[in-house]
């Protein structure tokens, strides 16, 4: 079965803006996570497309060549790594058309410098750290220069040689009846010289891979999917192009007490059925340690409290969003004869004003009424 549509996987508009793509990811990220959905299949692929379809989306280059292209545009296989990839898929047919009519691609070509590519690295931080700011070191995979041929790929007390097929150019020409047609070298790729005793360490490439401590600081307020830009710390260019840059995309773990929404933080608070009636004072967890929390008499189970201030502080504004606290009465279990018996003469006297003491059964009762047509 092909792909689904990735504005239809996250149930949004193709116009839709970057902070309504980045809600409604959210909102099925925090639906279908795997810690919320343990042993479930179906939500871990719910999960896996959603993100794929936010990796596309929130990235403006991806999200232009998806736009154009659909998912071809963002096909790795097509290139290296989304978007990008298609542009080399594109740059290809440039170099083709360029070198037949000695265009810009063809002299791109010749000229093989190339910028590094950019990297990618999923950091996964807890809501804490994503509230206080944090200093993370992470190791990421590199392509650093060779140190025993010092880059050049030959053995060390040998040299490169120009290639004897296209001169040190890169590119040869081909005669096809009425069309001269220019293509890279068969015998050096492209690179202009050959390498007949190639560097051990390296096999020839001037390049080694090597694994690079990198310390990244996280600000404070920082939410999901958000990245940091580390620039030259991608892969290094190619024949003295510039290096790629580093983005390190934040992910949040799933908290066990808070659920975050932008800066504001909800959770729910059990409250006793005495406590909702008569009200009174209870505690409540924040960031910040526990805070007092007055609950009036008859209140009842859903009802949301506001803490202000008692959020996350944003990223960019440094305000601070607020605490939504979701109150349920919790029925009382394991009783004991005398509690029963006492709440049965509870029972018992309430049902005698019954319309007092509980309107909104009464109103219910008289919506299904209406329903039923008695």
């Amino acid at each position: 079965m092909g792909k689904r549509d990735y504005y239809e996987v996250l149930g949004v508009n193709r116009d839709a803006s970057e902070a309504d793509i980045k809600k409604a990811y959210r909102k099925l990220a925090m639906k279908h996570h795997p810690d919320r959905n343990p042993d479930n299949k179906d939500a871990e692929e719910h999960f896996k497309e959603a993100k794929e379809a936010y990796e596309i989306l929130s990235e403006p280059q991806k999200r232009a060549a998806y736009d154009r292209y659909g998912h071809a545009g963002v096909d790795p296989s097509v290139g290296a790594g989304g978007a990008q990839g298609f542009e080399g898929f594109a740059d290809a047919f440039s170099d083709i058309f360029g070198d037949i009519f000695g265009g810009a691609g063809g002299a791109r070509g010749r000229s093989n410098v190339y910028r590094g590519a950019d990297l990618r690295y999923n950091l996964e931080i807890s809501l804490e750290e994503a509230a206080r700011g944090a200093e993370k070191t992470i190791r990421i995979p590199t392509v650093e220069e060779c140190e025993t041929c010092h880059g050049s790929g030959a053995k060390p007390g040998t040299q490169p040689k120009t290639c004897p097929t296209c001169g040190g150019a890169g590119q040869v020409r081909i005669q096809q009846g009425f069309f001269s047609i220019q293509q890279t070298c068969p015998k050096c790729h492209g690179s202009g010289r050959i390498i007949p005793d190639p560097c051990r360490d390296c096999g020839g490439a001037g390049r080694v891979k090597r694994q690079k401590t990198l310390e990244v600081k996280i600000p404070a307020g920082i939410d999901e999917g958000m990245r940091l830009r580390h620039a030259g710390h991608g892969e290094p260019g190619i024949n003295g192009g510039p290096p790629g840059d580093l983005y390190v995309e934040i992910h949040i773990r799933p908290h066990s007490v808070f659920q975050r929404d932008g800066d504001d933080l909800h959770c729910e608070m059990p409250i006793s059925f005495t406590t909702a009636a008569l009200g009174g004072e209870i505690e409540i967890p924040t960031l910040e340690g526990m805070a007092r929390l007055k609950i009036p008499a008859e209140t009842q189970s859903g009802r949301v409290f506001r803490l202000r201030g008692k959020g996350i502080r944003n990223v960019r504004s440094q305000a601070h969003g607020d605490l939504m606290c979701h109150v349920v009465v919790e029925t009382p279990v394991n009783l004991t004869e005398r509690q029963k018996e006492l709440l049965r003469q509870f029972d018992e006297e309430s049902r005698h004003d019954a319309d007092r003491h509980n309107p909104k059964a009464k109103s219910w009762m008289e919506k299904v009424k209406d329903f039923f047509g008695s």
